[in-house]
């Protein structure tokens, strides 16, 4: 028998491993003649120098794998384990952000998500308007999660303006976090979707992944951050304009509205309106226009949003 010993630096254990290292007990089960043991953040193989060989073939690919998607499922180690011969491939997508917390694939679904995806890469503050549904919110997480698991972002800091709260929140009952859970539930749906919920837990408790209200980021400068700024058509000009100025080096910024849906008094100008204006040519920054043929919901969601665009479109009498 021979024994190798696989070191595994700087890997999320959890995404690679699986959920009580279930990615290595699938490996385990189809050499029965090896013994595998996985403990820390080492992988222990007993075996003939053939199988050995094998083993680690498949851990190496995996390894690959994750190193370039973030995560290993069961199902990705299952294809492998019956193409032994081939190398991993993504089944139908090599256009995947990230990989959910049960698996999921998440990528871009229309060419208007690809757009987005393709200008936040370019550039450093990137607006993304459209209608509801259409994935800027789900998007813009999933790039956001990517960053941070690819170590490109120390952290990611999610706000919204609580505009149907006043702003203040303070006549809402409970502390701050129920307070504001109301208007952030959306975000933390998507995180819900794309990492473990002990690992989300963990980046909430230790502030790597921060969710607030836009008040609170009046005077903060944020360095090395995925920044992302939801339900900005409720943000007033000025409101804007100091989330804007925030960012601090190596950090991106990506800022979700709606035309549509802006629930600011009738004689207050909207700061996501306000910004096409006034940055439309500015440099380094991008503006994604998302339309009903990215809405990603139920089909009647399309219908619904093309019968309130006429209405809204049709000159008053």
């Amino acid at each position: 028998m021979v024994e190798k010993i696989i070191t595994l630096d700087n890997i999320s254990l959890i995404d690679f491993l699986g959920v009580e290292n279930k990615n290595i007990k699938e490996v385990a089960t189809a050499f029965p003649e090896s013994k595998i043991i996985s403990r820390g953040n080492e992988i222990r193989i007993k075996g003939t120098h053939t199988e050995i060989v094998k083993i680690q073939d498949i851990l190496n690919a995996l390894l690959e794998h994750y190193h370039q998607y973030g995560a290993v499922t069961q199902d990705h180690v299952m294809d492998y384990l019956q193409k032994r011969d081939e190398p991993l491939k993504e089944t139908g997508n090599n256009e995947v952000i990230v990989f959910g917390a049960k698996g999921s694939r998440i990528a871009p679904k229309t060419q208007n998500q690809r757009t987005l995806v393709e200008a936040v890469g370019k550039q450093d503050v990137v607006f993304a308007i459209g209608p509801a549904g259409t994935g800027k919110t789900y998007i813009s997480v999933a790039l956001a999660v990517q960053a941070l698991k690819n170590k490109s972002v120390k952290k990611i800091i999610i706000t919204r303006p609580a505009v149907e709260a006043g702003e203040h929140l303070g006549f809402l009952p409970g502390d701050l976090q129920e307070k504001i859970d109301p208007y952030l539930r959306p975000i933390y749906d998507a995180l819900d979707d794309m990492i473990h919920h002990d690992k989300l837990q963990y980046y909430l408790d230790n502030r790597i992944i921060e969710i607030a209200p836009l008040a609170y980021m009046r005077g903060r400068t944020l360095n090395k951050a995925f920044i992302l700024l939801d339900e900005a058509q409720n943000t007033t000009p000025m409101q804007m304009k100091m989330f804007l100025t925030r960012m601090g080096p190596k950090s991106k910024m990506i800022v979700n509205g709606d035309r549509s849906q802006i629930d600011l008094p009738n004689n207050q100008e909207s700061g996501l309106i306000n910004a096409t204006k006034i940055l439309k040519k500015t440099p380094g920054i991008a503006f994604v226009e998302l339309d009903t043929r990215d809405v990603i919901r139920h089909r009647i969601v399309k219908n619904i949003i093309k019968a309130y665009e006429k209405v809204q479109d049709r000159p008053e009498k």
